[in-house]
Order: structure tokens, then sequence, then C-alpha cells
């Protein structure tokens, strides 16, 4: 039995929420429901351009980068938000654990931060 949301319907929503969150954060660790737990030293939010969701997932259309990382840390997961302070997180996820040193650059290669749902097939 096939089971999830009708794949027209997950692109739906994830471009919705593509339009309305568009500045991503590091985090260190789980960033918990609010997304606002274990907040990566490197608080800049980066903006996201979001490829056209297909098949219930939605991809990023360009690189993200933070240069000159302020401090040594792992980045392990990310959060989504409406604005480049502040603003509401509308979802979060994981990364590769990544470490850096401090003056580092980290980027997430286009095509690498993604949101998904389950599709029925």
């Amino acid at each position: 039995m096939a089971t999830g949301l009708i794949s027209a319907a997950a692109d739906d929503l994830l471009d919705s929420l593509a339009a309305a969150h568009t500045w991503v954060q590091l985090h260190t660790a789980d960033p918990g429901a609010a997304g606002t737990t274990a907040v990566a030293a490197n608080t800049t939010r980066k903006q996201v351009t979001w490829a056209p969701a297909s098949g219930g997932a939605l991809t990023s259309a360009a690189a993200l980068e933070w240069t000159n990382v302020p401090g040594a840390e792992d980045y392990t997961h990310f959060s989504v938000w409406s604005a480049s302070s502040g603003g509401t997180c509308g979802f979060t996820g994981a990364v590769t654990a990544n470490a850096v040193a401090t003056g580092d650059t980290f980027t997430i290669p286009t095509g690498d931060l993604d949101a998904s749902f389950a599709v029925a097939s």
C-alpha cells in the first residue's frame, strides 16, 4: 500500500515553505523544535535560493558559503528562517558533521541542502 502525500501536494507545501523561509542558520547540535538550540558561533544567516520542489523534495539552487569562521566547532545541523535575524523557524535538518577551524570557509554546495516529504508511490 502506498502511503504519504501526493507528489503535487508535497511540492505545493514545500514551495510555500521555500517562499517564506529563505535564511539558513548553522548549529552544532539538534536545533530543537524552536530552531534556537546550539546555534553556531558564526551566527550569520545566509540566504538560500530554492529550486522548485519536485517529487516531494526541495533542494538549494545555489551554494551557501560562510567565510572566516569565528571559532573551531562541528557543524551538524541547520535551521531555515523567515528573516536574516529574528523571524520564525520553518524547518530544521542535519548536515554531514563538518569540523571547522577559526578562519575557515564552510560551504554547502548547490543541491546539498534538502527538505522532503514522504510521497505515495
